[in-house]
């Protein structure tokens, strides 16, 4: 499946025996030329406290908190293959349980309140907005936002290849973030609309990255950047974000079937 050309390899371990190595698997797996090749492997497996558990294995074999196109293309598998009636769904994560909502062809899911002070990075400030990251001499105003997962988010006036792959892995392997961290380059094109490129932890460049997404919005929100509510274009499409009264951060996008097959 794919969600904004995010793509996935989802297996159903309700009725699939999976191996105990999952990140070794998930690997395999996702490798473009050896295996079937995504961005990241979605396991759907039995929860005891939502309707289903999702676990997220990144292409190099690293499992992570939570996935936005992810868990909206869960949403999509697990009604259109009938395993449940409801559009309105709980999904265990390693986040927390997360609540997707089928309407027409897209899924709105609730992402849950932004944090600013994690584990995920090494600095003494409660909330880390538009201040200096000094990487090999070059400094960069930087925003820090968990959705759960970790991401670094950096406004530009234009997006190149070159941040993306070279200052976006460097980034991402930087002294301060123990468990790595998400990049995003933003460059905003009014108060209703931001254009964003990713390097995602462990997968590299992909065409979107639903956290990210969300990451960002409430960075450019918190900067004064952008309004409550956008439209954040991404290499594989658009997402809409909203910042919400209830300080939840609302996705909503596209989820879609490519292929089925057996490995």
């Amino acid at each position: 499946m794919q969600g904004t050309g995010n793509d996935f390899v989802i297996i159903d371990a309700q009725k699939e025996k999976v191996p105990i190595n999952l990140n070794e698997f998930s690997r395999k797996i996702a490798d473009r030329h050896f295996g079937i090749g995504c961005d990241q492997v979605l396991i759907i497996d039995k929860s005891e406290k939502a309707d289903f558990k999702m676990l997220i294995f990144n292409n190099d074999g690293s499992e992570v908190e939570m996935c936005g196109n992810g868990i909206r293309c869960l949403a999509k598998y697990v009604y259109g293959k009938g395993l449940t009636n409801k559009k309105q769904l709980e999904v265990e994560t390693l986040a927390g349980i997360i609540k997707p909502k089928i309407i027409g062809n897209s899924i709105k899911v609730d992402m849950g309140e932004p944090k600013f002070k994690t584990e995920d990075w090494i600095f003494e400030e409660e909330k880390y907005i538009n201040k200096k990251l000094n990487l090999n001499g070059l400094d960069f105003n930087v925003t820090l936002v968990s959705m759960g997962n970790p991401h670094c988010v950096i406004f530009v006036d234009e997006i190149t290849d070159e941040l993306v792959t070279q200052i976006g892995s460097k980034i991402e392997n930087y002294k301060s973030f123990p468990n790595r961290i998400n990049v995003e380059f933003v460059k905003i094109l009014n108060k209703n609309e931001l254009r964003m490129r990713v390097w995602e932890r462990g997968a590299g460049e992909t065409l979107a990255c639903g956290t990210g997404a969300s990451a960002s919005a409430v960075a450019a929100m918190l900067n004064n950047l952008t309004k409550r509510k956008i439209t954040i274009h991404l290499l594989g499409g658009d997402l809409q974000i909203e910042w919400a009264d209830d300080n939840h951060v609302y996705l909503t996008g596209p989820a879609e079937f490519v292929f089925e097959g057996n490995f």
